[in-house]
């Protein structure tokens, strides 16, 4: 479903992104772990068309989407839940909905999406007409994950759902990627907290200083002695 080739991203002479390639297929979840500075949020960035790529080749669904704009990104059905949640502050929880939900244009679809977001978030139900800069933390991830929901995309990127969270709201969230998972949603997911990240994933890819160093079935590498130790705390 994602194929991305070869990519290299620059952000003046600093090479944060140095000729990674990888790829997600329809149905997984594939999670890319690594330390703080590894990569992992530009390379979601290039993906989706927030950062342009200094070279390389990134395919959604057989298409070439280098050149694309991040707003015909989600056009073609590639939604992302970026890190730190960006929510409209200002507006409200229904409002920030609509705002997921501008590249559709079919009524009956944003009417579908809707309601599946809020059997998804019941506590979102709970505070539509509330400004989303009144929500809690876990509540504005909930938010924000919901947002990209509205665009009814094919394929989710995730950018650190847990961050600052705390640890019963990560279950949640998690809980939350692994339904839409189930319901056909593929996931390409970016976490910090890797033995979450690997629990509920098909493969992985580990990210230091913008080079693949490892890849493989999470299972594996969940039980891998490097990653146990620079990743996992054992």
């Amino acid at each position: 479903m994602l194929k991305v080739n070869d990519l290299n991203v620059y952000y003046g002479m600093i090479h944060a992104i140095k000729g990674i390639s990888f790829n997600v297929e329809e149905g997984e979840i594939v999670s890319l772990i690594g330390a703080n500075g590894a990569g992992k949020t530009t390379t979601l960035h290039a993906v989706s068309g927030l950062i342009k790529a200094a070279s390389g080749n990134s395919e959604f669904m057989g298409r070439n989407i280098n050149n694309m704009t991040a707003d015909k990104i989600v056009r073609l059905g590639l939604g992302h839940v970026p890190e730190g949640r960006r929510v409209f502050q200002e507006l409200t929880v229904d409002e920030n909905l609509d705002m997921g939900a501008y590249a559709v244009k079919d009524k009956a679809v944003i009417k579908r999406e809707y309601e599946r977001v809020m059997e998804l978030f019941p506590r979102l139900k709970e505070r539509r007409k509330q400004l989303a800069g009144t929500l809690s933390g876990g509540e504005q991830q909930m938010l924000a994950i919901g947002r990209a929901l509205m665009s009814h995309p094919k394929m989710l990127l995730l950018d650190e759902p847990s961050m600052g969270l705390a640890p019963i709201i990560v279950m949640d969230i998690f809980d939350i990627i692994q339904t839409c998972n189930k319901e056909g949603m593929t996931i390409l997911l970016v976490e910090q907290n890797a033995k979450m990240a690997l629990s509920i994933s098909d493969r992985a890819y580990v990210l230091e200083t913008g080079n693949i160093v490892m890849e493989g079935k999470a299972s594996d590498l969940l039980n891998d002695d490097k990653v146990k130790k620079a990743y996992l705390g054992g």
